[in-house]
């Protein structure tokens, strides 16, 4: 192996793995090349943020990731003036780090932030790519190389937290789900360290469940929750009872849907412990 080989090699390992189910790479990154940001919808736990981290990675950007949520405003993304010892000084945000290095910028359930952080990303958002730091008086422009990436989970969308059409139009959509089966599996495989045998069973038990309509669940068994129970699994816990806490319980409170759930659980991996 040559020098350019291993360090190819070397690259490859440094990449979170995902399994791709579809054209979202690709346009991800001809999104990156032509400068647009980009939207992720889809459910909770179906791969937004390793798809994310996979291609900054293979992108070879820095990432940075802000958790959104109802507190977070537009100064907790730009900066803000902070006391020293001399007086104030400016403390640049993740935002604003990421405008002046070049880096892609994750903004994770975009919609739970206050409404005024939109203000400050709609001028990265279009041709302009520049940051406004009203407290300092710059007018940053993006690095090359920088992104803005944010997701939302449309099953909680709703009056009070969706994202304006003025917002929604800056960005190119890509419209995520659970896996198909047959890549769900893979990614429970390499991402649990089971073997086949038991990553089907946990992949025939998500689509069971995903098929309810009749419990109150706020969210279905997502994938997340799959890899979760596989690596009790793998450390050898047994897998209804992997099943049980790292799926059942992890869904519901009301015990009455548990129980609805157990049912299922026990229907499609059989009456006995299986380690």
């Amino acid at each position: 192996m040559d020098q350019s080989e291993a360090r190819n090699l070397l690259a490859a390992q440094d990449v979170p793995y995902y399994a791709e189910h579809g054209a979202e790479a690709a346009l991800f990154e001809h999104a990156y090349r032509q400068q647009l940001p980009v939207l992720i919808k889809g459910p909770t736990g179906c791969g937004k943020t390793r798809f994310v981290e996979h291609m900054a990675a293979r992108l070879g950007r820095a990432l940075i990731t802000v958790s959104c949520h109802d507190d977070l405003s537009a100064a907790d993304l730009v900066g803000r003036h902070l006391l020293c010892e001399t007086g104030t000084t400016w403390s640049d945000g993740p935002l604003t780090r990421a405008v002046r290095q070049g880096a892609i910028c994750y903004l994770d359930e975009v919609v739970e932030a206050r409404k005024d952080t939109t203000v400050v990303l709609h001028p990265l958002a279009d041709d302009r790519r520049v940051l406004p730091i009203e407290r300092t008086g710059e007018l940053i422009h993006a690095a090359p190389g920088f992104m803005l990436v944010v997701s939302y989970n449309p099953g909680y969308q709703n009056v009070l937290k969706s994202l304006k059409p003025s917002t929604r139009q800056r960005f190119i959509a890509l419209n995520f789900d659970y896996p198909r089966p047959d890549v769900e599996l893979r990614i429970v495989q390499h991402e649990a360290g089971v073997e086949a045998p038991t990553a089907q069973k946990l992949v025939a038990l998500a689509q069971a469940l995903r098929r309810l309509t009749e419990q109150d669940l706020e969210e279905t068994v997502s994938t997340r929750l799959l890899v979760m129970a596989g690596r009790l699994i793998a450390s050898g816990v047994a897998l209804r009872t992997a099943c049980q806490a790292a799926i059942v319980d992890a869904l519901t409170d009301d015990a009455d849907t548990a129980a609805a759930l157990a049912e299922v659980v026990a229907a499609i991996l059989g009456p006995t412990e299986v380690a």
